[in-house]
């Protein structure tokens, strides 16, 4: 296949950014409720966007959960401070072949617009499509990036590096290139689900890629 547009996944993908979250979720919404929250609590409520997240954690403290996180994750953010290496050479070559880029994340859209900003990646994407603090929309996101990109499922890609990432792919019907190269990734989990590609490498998919746009 021909690849002319490529919609990526944020966190774990584009960069390392789930230790930064999960601080920043600790950091806002354990003053606020008194007591500790463990890592597992924090991620076993990931779907929605960081809204969606504290408004299940503090529902009584929405408002002031939301404002102190994206605080804390703007001022954590010296601990992420760039993307995966390679990934903006990545993103350089893949827009010098005429691929249209997009993004499709959980995230919502402030801490997106935050970390695409302390990437210096914000050029490249010509579309976002952030979460609902409702709960999971990927799917939905995608088919609002191929239709505002006026592309179809057969010349493009998804990458991303969860398993629900491979789920909302095969409901929408575009190919998944699962991503596996940040450490707090389970490849285990990915290789389950049988992705269309995985790559272990950035510079593995780069390789993949280029035989794959004009």
């Amino acid at each position: 296949m021909k690849i002319r547009t490529i919609i990526f996944d944020l966190d774990g993908t584009i960069a390392d950014t789930l230790p930064l979250c999960i601080a920043a979720f600790k950091n806002s919404i354990e003053p606020l409720l008194g007591k500790e929250v463990s890592k597992e609590e924090i991620i076993a409520t990931f779907g929605p966007s960081e809204e969606g997240t504290i408004r299940q954690l503090i529902p009584a403290h929405e408002e002031a959960g939301v404002k102190a996180y994206l605080q804390h994750y703007e001022e954590l953010h010296y601990t992420c401070p760039v993307p995966f290496p390679g990934i903006p050479e990545l993103l350089e070559f893949s827009q010098s072949k005429g691929v249209q880029l997009a993004m499709v994340t959980g995230k919502g859209i402030h801490s997106t617009l935050l970390s695409l900003k302390q990437f210096e990646l914000e050029k490249y994407f010509r579309v976002l499509e952030t979460g609902s603090p409702k709960g999971p929309n990927k799917v939905h996101g995608i088919w609002r990036v191929l239709e505002r990109l006026n592309a179809g499922t057969g010349d493009s890609i998804y990458v991303g590096d969860a398993p629900s990432d491979i789920k909302a792919c095969r409901q929408v019907g575009i190919p998944i290139a699962a991503a596996g190269w940040a450490t707090t990734t389970d490849n285990s989990e990915l290789e389950a689900l049988d992705p269309d590609w995985l790559f272990y490498s950035i510079e593995e998919f780069r390789e993949w890629l280029n035989e794959r746009v004009d």
